[in-house]
């Protein structure tokens, strides 16, 4: 693509606009900066609200998904990438799951976690050649995640992971995307123009972060992985989370301390089953047998 294809491209996406609201931020005091800033930022709930429906859609397939062995693979360049990956580091430790069940990939790979590789987003076969590593099914969900809604690498993602059957969702933040119209769900969440322009770490990266917390999130609250409004499938690997998870089986039974770190230790550690047992009165075979018949979910 030219110089010249590409500027005319960028100036049609509303990510890339200027803000009228912040065209004399270079005078401004620091509060007055932040103030603008702050101002901005609460334009993007209002924006993700429009795409609860899709978004809701986009976690019913992963579900869908997650109970037939398949994975969620999020894919994105710089910082949509970097929040793809984020999201995926975090649900080993927070819900107990294996560490290929939400995967994170990022262009140019772990380096440009920590030192731009933009470079990288320009190759329509890269996120290919990176599918292909993972083995890529039509059991997965790919996530294609671009605030410009353009960037090549996720372009191919998308094109590959359809090729192969697999279900896919587009995540950008500006309407009518090349990306949006590759998906089988497309999330939207138009932020509007950034307070400085063009840089979509801002507004935008705050709506993908909190998009990718609901489908995370929401995904593994439907396939039991929360009991009430509670963690209890933590895993307590330090001792903040060996102390949270104290906490969450007291908050789930009502019994004291001793009682919790008791049942926490007969249960190895587990604190759903020690939650199960400790509310059933059942031994740990008991408990954990009950769990698989219900599929995970202390409610049941």
């Amino acid at each position: 693509m030219s110089q010249s294809t590409l500027i005319d491209s960028l100036s049609k996406l509303v990510s890339e606009n200027r803000n009228p609201e912040t065209m004399d931020i270079d005078t401004l005091s620091c509060l007055e900066i932040v103030e603008k800033m702050n101002q901005a930022d609460a334009e993007v709930p209002r924006a993700i609200q429009k795409e609860l429906p899709h978004i809701a859609k986009a976690v019913e397939v992963i579900c869908e998904a997650f109970q037939q062995g398949g994975r969620l693979i999020y894919l994105g360049a710089g910082t949509s990438g970097r929040l793809g990956v984020l999201d995926a580091s975090e649900c080993p430790p927070t819900f107990s799951v294996d560490d290929n069940m939400v995967i994170g990939l990022i262009a140019g790979g772990k380096e440009a976690m920590f030192r731009a590789q933009e470079g990288a987003e320009d190759s329509l076969t890269l996120a290919e050649q990176d599918l292909k590593q993972l083995n890529l099914t039509d059991k997965d969900v790919v996530v294609g995640i671009a605030a410009s809604g353009r960037t090549p690498y996720v372009i191919g993602a998308l094109n590959y992971a359809n090729a192969l059957g697999a279900y896919t969702v587009s995540l950008s933040c500006n309407p009518d995307s090349a990306i949006a119209s590759l998906a089988k769900t497309a999330i939207s969440p138009v932020v509007g123009p950034e307070v400085l322009t063009g840089s979509t770490r801002l507004k935008a990266g705050t709506a993908q972060k909190l998009v990718l917390n609901m489908l995370s999130t929401a995904s593994m609250i439907k396939i039991g992985k929360a009991y009430q409004n509670l963690m209890v499938d933590v895993k307590p690997s330090n001792e903040k989370l060996n102390a949270r998870a104290v906490r969450i089986i007291i908050q789930a039974t009502e019994c004291s301390e001793q009682e919790a770190e008791k049942v926490l230790f007969d249960a190895d550690m587990q604190v759903k089953l020690a939650i199960m047992m400790q509310l059933t009165g059942q031994d740990r075979q008991q408990a954990q047998q009950q769990l698989e018949q219900q599929k995970g979910f202390i409610r049941g």
